[in-house]
């Protein structure tokens, strides 16, 4: 009935009608329901063969949009009416979540997946998303979500978001969409400092001295969490950095350094399972590197610091991108590495993943442009000249000792 009602209303009011039973089905019933959709709401090959033909003979506009029409599978129809309805996006999000939660069991659904996904990325583009400044003064059922969704430092208390909300030295910025004013998209947290930090906890620290703004010269990105897992898959941090970047600027002309402090996930693991395997095509120095990483007593920070090093920059998947997601995030998005640092945080879930590294991407935005363009093409990672001049002369320093 959604796809075939004619009137708005009608198609509104069953599209409303499915939702809510989507909605209150189980697991399994609502795997059956993807698989429905799949199966009985997908192209038509004899439509679509016909069109193609009849193009062929005539190419015009009319036979084009035929075609075009005919080309895409019936259920996207059915989700547009179902984004028309009460709070219709932010429920279709959430439907994607559930999903997520079973295509992994169910590669066949990839199809469907895929159909939202392509809606997705038409209705959350740039153009439509809001960015609003978070503060103590945002409204509660908000500050609760922010609460919620951090995914980089969590926040134990109101007492703890307080203090990165409420100082005078610090923002918080996040997207909206219009038709979810009161869910978050994604949201940035940044400190401003008076140089580049290499502690997490200079930045966490509840009690501390406060900067006045004016005498600031840092910003800093410590922490990007994305708070729709339903819109996977659908870039918004590009776009909120650039943005977020140009608003301080408005704000604060004397600040012209932008960095993060970012985590290096999964550093720890991907060292340990090139130890087991012994790879034979790694350098010399970078498998005792791994070596010396692994051993069960704490890893010499020169040690640590080129192995950090060449993961971030030479570890890479078949298409050339980093293997590492926020190396891979902030190098797409033109910045580049420029710190690195050791014991960075000692928190034990910090320490478990990456012995605590810890490393500074640089936002240069006379750069930022060319190290995209190199990065998409799969030039060498854009690195700061001193960050590999000191990583080059670690290797005398260790052996001097």
């Amino acid at each position: 009935n959604v796809a075939s009602a004619k009137g708005e209303v009608s198609a509104l009011g069953y599209a409303e009608l499915l939702m809510k039973h989507c909605e209150e089905l189980n697991d399994k019933e609502l795997l059956n329901f993807f698989k429905l959709i799949r199966d009985n709401f997908e192209i038509t090959s004899d439509e679509l063969s016909n069109a193609i033909e009849k193009y062929q003979r005539e190419k015009n506009s009319v036979n084009l949009v035929q075609l075009m029409k005919v080309s895409e599978p019936k259920r996207r129809e059915i989700f547009r009416r179902c984004n028309g309805i009460s709070r219709g996006t932010i429920r279709l999000v959430n439907l994607r979540k559930r999903l997520l939660g079973i295509i992994s069991k169910h590669p066949e659904l990839k199809a469907v997946d895929y159909d939202l996904v392509y809606l997705f990325k038409n209705w959350f583009n740039r153009g439509f998303l809001i960015l609003r400044p978070i503060n103590w003064e945002t409204p509660a059922h908000i500050l609760e979500k922010i609460i919620a969704y951090e995914a980089v430092h969590e926040i134990n208390s109101w007492d703890e978001l307080r203090s990165r909300l409420a100082p005078k030295d610090r923002r918080c910025f996040a997207f909206f969409h219009p038709a979810m004013q009161d869910e978050p998209i994604i949201f940035v947290e940044v400190a401003l400092m008076k140089e580049v930090p290499s502690k997490i906890q200079d930045v966490l620290q509840e009690k501390r001295n406060v900067f006045e703004p004016a005498e600031t010269t840092v910003a800093v990105f410590y922490s990007i969490s994305n708070c729709q897992m339903g819109l996977k898959s659908v870039s918004f941090g590009s776009f909120l950095i650039k943005q977020v970047v140009t608003e301080i600027e408005k704000e604060f002309k004397q600040i012209k350094h932008f960095v993060t402090l970012s985590p290096v996930p999964g550093l720890k693991k991907w060292s340990n399972k090139i130890n087991l395997l012994e790879d034979k095509d790694l350098p010399e120095n970078i498998i005792n590197d791994i070596s010396e990483c692994c051993k069960d007593n704490k890893p010499i920070p020169l040690v640590l610091n080129r192995l950090a090093y060449y993961y971030l920059t030479q570890v890479k998947r078949k298409n050339g991108q980093a293997i590492n997601p926020v190396a891979h995030f902030h190098l797409g998005n033109g910045a580049s590495l420029y710190k690195i640092h050791t014991d960075a945080n000692v928190n034990q879930s910090a320490l478990d993943d990456s012995w605590g590294v810890m490393v500074n991407y640089l936002y240069d935005l006379e750069s930022v442009a060319k190290n995209h363009e190199d990065y998409a093409n799969q030039e060498p990672v854009a690195v700061s000249p001193k960050l590999t001049k000191s990583i080059q002369n670690n290797k005398k320093k260790i052996l001097a000792n």
